[in-house]
């Protein structure tokens, strides 16, 4: 599992349901009843992710998953934009990771 915030780029893509549904050749998933995708992010910090979530909160989305810490190492929350997408911030404290 690759946990260096920097090691991967992606492009997100957002299109009009109509102009989705014709490029994929299928209909838009009905995110108040179903969840497609879960999107993740990398924080530097817990303070990121607080940060992150109060704007979130700001700007009117929806937090599924209020900042906590998980398993002692890690520190996230999740929250859906406006069109229901959920997404997923997540701060790893690599020190404290369990060994295997």
């Amino acid at each position: 599992m690759a946990t260096d915030c920097q090691s991967v780029c992606v492009l997100s893509l957002l299109f009009p349901d109509a102009a989705f549904e014709k490029f994929t050749g299928s209909k838009t998933a009905d995110t108040s009843h179903t969840t497609q995708v879960i999107f993740s992010i990398c924080a530097e910090s817990r303070e990121e992710v607080d940060a992150f979530i109060h704007k979130v909160e700001l700007a009117g989305g929806n937090i599924f998953g209020k900042p906590s810490e998980i398993d002692g190492w890690m520190y996230g929350a999740g929250f859906a934009d406006l069109d229901g997408h959920r997404w997923n911030l997540l701060y790893m404290d690599e020190s404290k990771m369990p060994k295997r």
